[in-house]
C-alpha cells in the first residue's frame, strides 16, 4: 500500500536534498518551469532548495508518497516592509513529479499551502502560471482561484512565447458589505 503526505520543510537532510533537486530536475524536463528551461546542474539545484529555507518569507511544503519527497509548494508571505500589501501571499514552485501524479497529492498540497497561510492571517493568494500548464490551471481554477490577468511574454521556451496567467484566491470568508449612507460616508 502507497503511503504519502503533506508537510512542510524546516530542515534538509541529505535524502531529502537528493529528493528536491531529482523532483527538480524532472519538474524541468517536463515544462514545469521554476523559469529554467533546462537544469543548471545538482550544484546549483542544491544550494537553490538550501537558500530557500534561508530566506525568512518563504516556507517549504513537500508532497511525500512512500516517504520520497515528490513534489514541493512555497507559500512566500509578504515582506514586513509591505504594510500596503501585507494581506497577499504568493504561491510559487508547485508541482507533482511527473511518475507520482494521480495520487490527490496536488490538490492536498495546495489545500496545504491555503491552510498555513490563513493561520498566517493572510487574506489572499495568489500564483502565476504558464498558459501551457493546463492540468495545474484546471487544478486551480476548480479550487477557486480566479484569473485576473494575462501576460502575452510571460516566458520565452526555444523561440516562442508562452503567455502567463495571474490568478488569485480569496481565503477570509466574505462580509456583507455595508452600505455607506452620506451620514456615514468616510472621505
Amino acid at each position: 500500500m502507497t503511503s504519502s503526505n503533506i508537510e512542510q520543510i524546516n530542515d534538509l537532510h541529505d535524502t531529502d536534498l537528493e529528493d528536491l533537486c531529482q523532483a527538480t530536475e524532472e519538474a524541468i524536463i517536463d515544462g514545469l518551469g521554476f523559469e529554467w528551461l533546462k537544469s543548471p546542474g545538482r550544484g546549483a539545484l542544491e544550494r537553490y532548495w538550501r537558500g530557500v529555507l534561508l530566506v525568512p518569507e518563504r516556507q517549504l511544503f513537500a508532497a511525500r508518497l512512500d516517504q520520497a519527497i515528490v513534489g514541493t509548494a512555497q507559500l512566500i508571505m509578504p515582506t514586513r516592509s509591505n504594510e500596503s500589501g501585507a494581506f497577499d501571499a504568493t504561491l510559487n514552485a508547485f508541482f507533482i513529479r511527473p511518475w507520482a501524479r494521480g495520487h490527490g497529492l496536488a490538490r492536498r498540497l495546495l489545500n496545504e499551502v491555503e491552510n498555513a497561510a490563513k493561520k498566517q492571517k493572510i487574506k489572499q493568494l495568489s500564483l502565476v502560471v504558464r498558459a501551457s500548464q493546463e492540468a495545474a490551471i484546471q487544478l486551480y481554477e476548480s479550487a477557486g482561484y480566479s484569473r485576473w490577468g494575462i501576460k502575452p511574454r510571460y516566458a520565452l521556451v526555444g523561440r516562442n512565447y508562452v503567455s502567463g496567467y495571474y490568478y488569485a484566491k480569496t481565503l477570509e470568508k466574505s462580509r456583507r458589505r455595508q452600505r455607506t449612507t452620506p451620514s456615514t460616508k468616510r472621505v
